[in-house]
C-alpha cells in the first residue's frame, strides 16, 4: 500500500489544529487517466450513434447493440478477470489490459462486418472490465480507509471527464474525419497511457499476500456487499437507459441542431464531473445521504426528460443537471462493495463492475425496445425513471442497517463506524 504524507494542519483561533485530509497519492490520478479512455469508449458510441446506423445501413436499435454488446462484455470481463489475473501484479494487469484495449479499437476502425464489430467491442469489454475492477482497489488501498470513497471519486471523475472531453471530442472527430475516426483516436490515446499506467503505477512489494480463489468467493458471503451491487445496478442502468439514445432525443425528440449535440453532451460531462467529485468527497462521512439524494433527484430529472417536447434550452438545462447526479454516487457504491467484500476486495470490485454493466445492457434493451412502442422517442428516459427510482431500495436498506449497527455499538465503536466502512 502507498504512504502518503499528510497537509499541514491548519491553526485555529485557539491554538489547537484541525487535522486536515490527507494527500491522494499520485497512482490515483493515473488511474482516473486509464478510466477516463475506458468509459470514453463505453460512452462514446451514444454520441455518434446516427452516424454508426447510417454507415452500416442498420436502425437505431441495433446500432445501439454496440453498447449493449459491451456491457455484457464487462458484466462477464470483471469478475473473471480478476479470477485469471488474481497471481500477477496489478501493474501488470493494467497494462495488458490497455493492450486488448488498443487491439480491440484497431479491428473497430479497420472492420465492416457488424458482427465483427461486436466481437471486438465485447474484447474490449473485457479489458475494460479488468482494468476498472483492479484500479478501484488499487486507489482504494493506495488512499487509505480514511480517504477510500474520495480516491474512488477521484477515479470516478476520470470516467465523468469522459463524458465531459471524450465524448463530445469523440463525436466531433466523427464528424470531421467519420466515425472510425473516433476509435482511431481512442487507440493511439491508450498508447500513450500504456506508457503512464506502467511507469507510474508502483509495482507490489514482496509482501504482498495473493488470496486463494476460495479466500475470495468467502467475501461475497455479505448482505450488505449484495444491497451495495444492486444499488450499482439499478442507478447506471437506469441512467445509461437515457443517455445512450441521448443523441436522438436531443435531436427527434427536443429539436436541438446535430451541431450543438456535442456541446449539449460536455454540459451533461461537466455536470457529471463535478457531481462525481462531490459525491466522493462527502461519501467517506456521509454515504447514505448521497446514495439516496442522488436517486431520488435523477429520478425526477428523467421523468422531467421524457415528459418535455419541443424545448431545446430546457431539455439541455434537464441533461445537464442530470450530469450532476445521475452517476454521482458511483464512486461511493464501488467504495461500499469494496469495503463490504473484505478480503475479495477485487472480486468485490469486479462485482461492482459487473452490476454497473448489467444495468446498462438492461436499460439500454429495454429502452431500444421502447422505441418501436407508442412510447417512441420518449420511452428511454421513461424506462431509465423506473430503474433509477428502484434504487431506492437497496440504498435505504443499507442507511438503516448502518444505523441499526450504529446504535447497538459502543460510543468510540459508533464512531469509527460513520463511514459506513465496516
Amino acid at each position: 500500500m502507498s504512504t502518503h504524507h499528510l497537509e499541514a494542519a491548519p491553526h485555529t483561533e485557539s491554538g489547537n489544529t484541525t487535522p486536515a485530509q490527507p494527500r491522494l497519492p499520485l497512482v490515483v490520478y493515473v488511474l482516473a487517466l486509464g478510466t477516463f479512455l475506458m468509459l470514453t469508449t463505453e460512452f462514446v458510441v451514444a454520441g455518434i450513434l446516427p452516424e454508426v446506423a447510417g454507415d452500416l445501413k442498420i436502425s437505431l436499435a441495433q446500432a445501439g447493440g454496440l453498447i449493449t454488446v459491451f456491457a455484457v462484455g464487462m458484466i462477464i470481463g470483471a469478475p473473471l478477470m480478476a479470477l485469471l489475473t488474481m497471481r500477477l501484479s496489478k501493474r501488470l494487469t493494467l497494462v495488458l489490459a490497455l493492450v486488448v484495449f488498443i487491439v480491440g479499437h484497431v479491428v473497430v476502425g479497420l472492420a465492416s462486418d457488424f458482427s465483427v464489430l461486436l466481437a471486438a467491442r465485447f474484447v474490449t469489454a473485457v479489458a475494460t472490465g479488468a482494468f476498472w475492477a483492479v484500479s478501484a482497489v488499487v486507489a482504494t488501498r493506495a488512499a487509505g480507509a480514511q480517504a477510500g470513497a474520495r480516491a474512488m471519486g477521484i477515479v470516478s471523475a476520470g470516467g465523468a471527464l469522459a463524458t465531459v472531453l471524450g465524448v463530445p471530442i469523440g463525436a466531433f472527430v466523427a464528424q470531421m474525419a467519420g466515425w472510425r475516426g473516433t476509435f482511431w483516436f481512442l487507440a493511439v490515446a491508450a498508447t500513450v497511457a500504456v506508457v503512464f499506467v506502467a511507469r507510474l503505477v508502483p509495482e507490489e512489494g514482496p509482501s504482498t499476500q495473493v488470496s486463494s480463489v476460495r479466500t475470495q468467493f468467502s467475501g461475497l458471503r455479505s448482505g450488505r456487499l449484495w444491497l451495495a451491487l444492486l444499488a450499482c445496478t439499478t442507478t447506471t442502468g437506469g441512467v445509461l437507459a437515457a443517455y445512450s439514445y441521448i443523441s436522438p432525443i436531443l435531436t427527434e425528440q427536443a429539436g436541438i441542431a446535430t451541431a450543438l449535440v456535442p456541446l449539449v453532451l460536455t454540459g451533461f460531462g461537466v455536470g457529471s464531473f463535478i457531481g462525481t467529485i462531490v459525491g466522493g468527497r462527502f461519501g467517506d462521512k456521509h454515504p447514505g445521504l448521497i446514495t439516496i439524494l442522488t436517486p431520488a433527484v435523477t429520478t425526477a430529472l428523467l421523468i422531467a426528460i421524457s415528459a418535455t417536447t419541443g424545448l431545446p434550452w430546457v431539455m439541455t438545462a434537464l441533461v445537464v443537471v442530470l450530469g450532476l447526479f445521475g452517476l454521482s454516487a458511483n464512486g461511493v457504491l464501488i467504495h461500499l462493495a469494496v469495503t463490504f467484500s473484505g478480503k475479495a476486495a477485487t472480486l468485490g470490485s469486479a462485482l461492482a463492475v459487473s452490476a454497473f454493466n448489467a444495468g446498462t445492457a438492461i436499460g439500454t434493451a429495454v429502452a431500444g425496445a421502447t422505441l418501436s412502442s407508442s412510447w417512441g422517442i420518449h420511452g428511454p428516459a421513461a424506462v431509465g425513471a423506473v430503474i433509477v427510482f428502484l434504487t431506492l431500495v437497496p440504498t435505504i436498506a443499507l442507511a438503516l442497517l448502518q444505523r441499526r449497527k450504529a446504535r447497538s455499538a459502543s460510543p468510540t465503536q459508533a464512531k469509527g463506524m460513520a463511514s459506513a466502512e465496516r
